[in-house]
């Protein structure tokens, strides 16, 4: 398993952390995901033989958010 931060713009309520949350989730080999709207974070953990970082990034991107 690899846990990775990603520094998330554009979140600002609690749709946005549902948002997140359900399509980063869903993604197979995800195994959590936590968001931090104080600190403009997501922690995923997830299995890098599974699914990609980039996967990841695409995911939450297409929900609106940019990952900087």
């Amino acid at each position: 398993m690899e846990k990775v931060t990603l520094n998330v713009q554009g979140m600002s309520c609690d749709h946005c952390v549902k948002a997140v949350k359900g399509s980063v989730g869903t993604l197979n080999g995800v195994s959590s995901v936590n968001v931090d709207l104080k600190s403009n974070t997501v922690e995923v953990e997830f299995n890098n033989q599974e699914v990609s970082l980039d996967k990841i990034k695409e995911t939450i991107d297409d929900q609106g958010y940019d990952v900087v």
